[in-house]
């Protein structure tokens, strides 16, 4: 049995903005889990298309239940292999990203396509595409939940980093990240009582001073 999964984003930013962002992406505040990420290959094919191998390399964190089955020295970082075609002519970029270890634990497949979208020119759209096999005899349906649950959580990580790039590339201010914002709003949380002690405190002053 096989998870599947399907769905469509839509970025508001012309296609050449999304193909520069994205060999772009990273660093950036929502892709902490990647941890490295190399080229291994790239061409220009007779036809002009634009044909790359990257080796992105990610954190791997299992969940608890799944600590307990595997052995303590099971690497906790996966090696992603994603293969991509960029065709300039018709505006379209295709990539494969499909995990190279742990496979026979699990597997994560997935296809993307960035092409311009049908009711704006100046939006890209992104229609999404993922499978999720697992073999591992007793478990393998609690695997591929964790697995399509893991790579949803992706996804909205890579939506907003790409809202992060964009915004960089314009020489805008990016977005605040959500520990960004809590962190402002518990330090002017601490601003407003700090500054409704030390009114309390000259309140007790002067009330002191008429007793005298």
């Amino acid at each position: 049995m096989v998870k599947y999964f399907q769905g469509q984003s839509v970025l508001r930013s012309s296609w050449d903005q999304v193909f520069a962002a994205f060999w772009q992406r990273y660093p950036n505040p929502y892709s902490k889990h990647v941890l490295t990420e190399d080229i291994v290959h790239r061409e220009v094919t007779s036809d002009q298309k634009l044909l790359s191998r990257r080796l992105p390399t990610k954190t791997n964190r299992m969940p608890r239940w799944a600590e307990r089955l595997f052995p303590a020295n099971v690497a906790h970082s996966v090696s992603i292999l994603e293969d991509s075609i960029v065709n300039p002519q018709n505006q379209t970029m295709t990539t494969f990203t499909w995990n190279i270890n742990h496979a026979r634990l699990m597997v994560v497949e997935e296809r993307c396509v960035y092409r311009v979208n049908s009711d704006n020119s100046g939006w890209t759209e992104i229609r999404r595409e993922a499978w999720v096999p697992s073999s591992l005899f007793g478990v393998s349906r609690a695997v591929q939940e964790f697995g399509l649950a893991w790579f949803k959580s992706n996804v909205t990580k890579t939506m907003k980093g790409f809202e992060y790039i964009f915004a960089k590339l314009k020489g805008e201010a990016p977005p605040q990240t959500l520990v960004e914002t809590a962190k402002e709003a518990k330090e002017k949380a601490k601003e407003t009582a700090l500054a409704a002690t030390e009114k309390a405190k000259e309140a007790a002053t002067k009330q002191q001073q008429q007793f005298v």
